[in-house]
């Protein structure tokens, strides 16, 4: 991972847009500082595309797609992806599963939620999860005291043993069936609703990140930036960003937002 210092400012003046994580990467100890949310603004004035692309519930991303200065926003871990259409004056929202997928992954997560609470001491059911529509979040560190690796672990294991994904975040294991992550639905989005192939165009987008949910995003676009606290999961990722902030979550995203417009 090479400081965000050093990317260059030509390869920074050709970004046309900002895909990033939530939880600890504009976030802050659990709370959006002005710094960051000023951060989204400023980059979306600017004439930047700017999507959130979150583990969160699909709850959030209604008021996050209707209130924040965003295009758009992919939830869930790539359950869907919600958008304002302006013109229309209308909350839209595109799942990749039918309904019936997702009735059937609901009813197959109940599984996994009992053998979870029942053999990980500590572990809790996500406080969001009365507004998820296609995932279960088992919180390790968000409002239970924070479970050791071994214990993280266990969870993860038990989703893919009932033949599940789970993926790690800064606070929760993410899990749910089906083949769609982060990144499969984020190309899916970008060609449906913006009309941007990423397969020829990833050089002109930047994703950021901090997590283990964030590695397949990390290994696909060219220019991938690490918040400083990326640094506390790199042993767990198969994919660690290109560019590395100096200053952690919220911060660290303001440095990112701010090199960009510096160099436009």
């Amino acid at each position: 991972m090479t400081p965000l210092a050093e990317f260059p400012a030509a390869d920074r003046r050709r970004i046309r847009g900002v895909l990033t994580d939530i939880d600890e990467t504009l976030t802050t100890e659990g709370s959006l500082t002005s710094e960051a949310y000023a951060a989204l603004e400023a980059l979306k004035r600017a004439g930047l595309l700017v999507v959130p692309v979150t583990g969160r519930p699909a709850g959030w991303c209604d008021h996050i797609a209707r209130m924040w200065p965003v295009d758009a926003v992919v939830g869930e871990n790539g359950a869907f992806w919600m958008w304002l259409d302006r013109q229309a004056g209308k909350l839209r929202t595109r799942f990749v599963q039918s309904d019936a997928e997702r009735a059937d992954g609901q009813r197959r997560l109940q599984a996994v939620r009992a053998q979870v609470l029942r053999e990980v001491p500590g572990a809790g059911i996500a406080s969001d999860q009365p507004y998820r529509l296609a995932d279960l979040a088992v919180d390790f560190c968000e409002d239970v005291p924070a479970l050791p690796r071994d214990a993280v672990d266990r969870i993860v294991a038990i989703f893919e043993a009932h033949g599940a994904q789970a993926k790690i975040s800064s606070i929760h294991v993410n899990g749910w069936f089906g083949t769609y992550d982060k990144l499969m639905t984020t190309t899916l989005m970008m060609r449906e609703l913006f009309g941007v192939d990423l397969a020829t165009e990833r050089e002109r987008y930047v994703f950021s990140g901090d997590s283990p949910n964030d590695a397949p995003m990390f290994g696909y676009f060219t220019h991938a930036v690490g918040v400083a606290n990326v640094r506390d999961f790199a042993d767990r990722m198969a994919h660690l960003p290109r560019w590395i902030t100096a200053a952690r979550s919220g911060a660290g995203f303001a440095e990112l937002a701010q090199a960009l417009l510096a160099a436009r």
